[in-house]
């Protein structure tokens, strides 16, 4: 089984809307043994938080069912463990390489396979159905 983890800054927007979408289309093409998926914080300013409404309203609206979510930090065992790890942004890889120096080549970023561009975050911007598409093209192409 493949472990793939989505982090962000907060854990609140962008990688659990990752997670949430991954696991539709994981669902939806039976491959429930095929993957493991979740997401996690790079900070600890979030820690507990559910999706931010916002952003739970764009992924009700894209028919997504998700349970209540706990914003959690990423830590060193999960990042040992798993497969492969996608970011969002380019400021998302400072903390990585500052935290996570020795497995950087575990680190992706999400859009490397569409756009290669940065996810910005829609906490900031309030582009939640924006950063949704663009999430949900990229998951499209590593879950498969």
């Amino acid at each position: 089984m493949k472990t793939i983890i989505f982090v962000c800054h907060g854990n609140i927007c962008r990688s659990p809307c990752a997670e949430v979408i991954a696991n539709t289309l994981i669902k939806k093409n039976n491959l429930e043994g095929k993957y493991r998926v979740f997401s996690r914080a790079l900070s600890y300013e979030e820690i507990g938080n559910d999706i931010y409404p916002p952003m739970k309203r764009v992924l009700s609206a894209h028919n997504h069912v998700y349970s209540t979510h706990h914003a959690d930090i990423l830590k060193e065992d999960e990042v040992v463990n798993a497969d492969i790890i996608y970011y969002m942004d380019r400021s998302n890889y400072s903390l990585i390489k500052w935290k996570f120096e020795k497995y950087l080549s575990k680190f992706h970023l999400l859009t490397e396979k569409t756009t290669n561009k940065d996810i910005e975050d829609p906490w900031y911007t309030d582009r939640f159905e924006l950063v949704y598409c663009e999430i949900e093209e990229a998951v499209n192409s590593i879950i498969y």
